[in-house]
This record gives structure tokens, sequence and C-alpha cells, in this order.
């Protein structure tokens, strides 16, 4: 999770990664999960924090606009709000 700066000209971060680990648990690889919270170099988000469900979906909480987003995985449609 990467909040992002607030004090830049140019914005920057501001997305959520996944870390890929080691059989010895350091990272191997950090790749991208969820990003676009940056629009013409505007916050239109700002993660904060996460929580894994049960049934595996994420809730992502937002400070930049007080909301929280859960993030869930279906094979058969794709949704978008």
């Amino acid at each position: 999770m990467r909040h992002g700066s607030w004090n830049r000209t140019h914005k920057q971060a501001s997305d959520v990664e996944v870390a890929f680990l080691k059989p010895d648990g350091t990272v191997k690889t950090i790749k991208p999960f969820l990003e676009g919270f940056i629009q013409n170099n505007n916050y239109i988000g700002r993660p904060v924090d996460i929580l894994q469900m049960p049934d595996g979906s994420l809730l992502i909480s937002d400070d930049h606009n007080g909301a929280v987003y859960r993030l869930s995985y279906s094979s058969s449609q794709v949704s978008q709000r």
C-alpha cells in the first residue's frame, strides 16, 4: 500500500501493490495490483489500509474520499461502478 505524496508538484504512488516472497520470507518482487488513484496529476483517492475478508474479498480504505471499497473476484462477471 502506497498512500501517496502530499507535498510534491508531481503526484506519485497512491496505489496498492503485491509483494511476492521467496521461500525464506524475503521479498522476491513487488508488482502493481490496484492503480488509477491519480488522474491528471490530481488524487481521486488515497488508499490507506487493506483487510482481507473471510470470502477472499479485500476492503480498501481511502482517506481522500472517506470511503471503503470492496474488491472481489468472480470468474463469471466483471463489474465496475
